[in-house]
C-alpha cells in the first residue's frame, strides 16, 4: 500500500496548536503543494506526485486539528461568529490542495496526448526549472545558494541519489551531485544556471 493511503487510514490525533500555528502550516503547505504538482507534471514523475497525494492528506489533517481547535476555542456565540471566518480560510485552503491532487492525476494521461502542459507552464509568473549540483558547489547552503540571484528563487526539492528531500530550509547544505527542482521568476532562473554552469 502506499504511504499516502496508509497514512489517509490513519487516526487523526489532537495535538495542542494555536489556530495561527496550525494556518501557518496550511499556508505553507498549500504552497509547497502546488508547486510540487505543476513539477511532477513537468518532469512527468510520478515521484513527485506522490509526494503531493502524501501532502494532501497532510492538508486533510491540519483541518481536522484546526476544526478541534477552533471547537475548543469558542466560549459563546460572538467567538463562534469570528471564527467561522477561520474556517472559510482552511477550507480554501484545502481546496488548493484537492486541485494539487487534481494536476498530479494528469499524469495517467499518455505524455503524447498532453504536449501543451508544458507550454501552459512556461507562460507564468514563475517558471519551474531542473538542476545539477556541480562539484564547486558541493558545500554552499541554500541560503548561501539563494544570495547569487534574484529574489524570488526557491528550491522545491533536492534530490540525493535515490531520496528526495521537500521543502529544505534555508540551512540546508547541499552536496556535489544533488539534483534541484527550483521554482522563481525567470530571471531568478537563468541567473542560477548561469551560476551553476560556472561553476563546473
Amino acid at each position: 500500500m502506499k504511504l499516502w493511503k496508509k497514512k489517509e487510514l490513519e487516526e487523526v490525533e489532537y495535538e495542542p496548536k494555536t489556530v495561527r500555528e496550525i494556518l501557518t502550516e496550511m499556508k505553507d503547505t498549500s504552497e509547497l503543494i502546488v508547486d510540487l504538482a505543476y513539477a511532477a507534471l513537468l518532469f512527468n514523475s510520478n515521484e513527485i506526485a506522490e509526494e503531493v497525494r502524501l501532502l494532501e492528506v497532510q492538508m486533510d489533517e491540519l483541518k481536522y486539528q484546526l476544526q478541534m481547535t477552533v471547537m475548543l476555542a469558542a466560549r459563546d456565540p460572538e467567538d463562534a461568529e469570528k471564527l467561522a471566518s477561520v474556517l472559510q480560510v482552511a477550507n480554501a485552503t484545502e481546496h488548493i490542495s484537492n486541485a494539487a491532487g487534481d494536476i498530479v492525476a494528469l499524469l495517467k494521461i499518455p505524455v503524447k496526448k498532453r504536449p501543451f502542459l508544458s507550454d501552459i507552464l512556461k507562460e507564468g509568473d514563475e517558471i519551474i526549472s531542473f538542476a545539477r549540483i556541480p562539484p564547486a558547489l558541493g558545500s554552499e547552503t541554500l541560503k548561501e545558494l539563494y544570495q547569487r540571484t534574484s529574489a524570488g528563487l526557491r528550491v522545491l526539492a533536492v534530490k540525493r541519489g535515490k531520496r528526495w528531500i521537500y521543502d529544505p530550509e534555508d540551512g540546508f547544505r547541499i552536496r556535489d551531485g544533488d539534483a534541484v527542482i527550483m521554482a522563481g521568476p525567470e530571471n531568478a532562473i537563468k541567473e542560477m544556471r548561469v551560476h551553476l554552469e560556472g561553476s563546473k
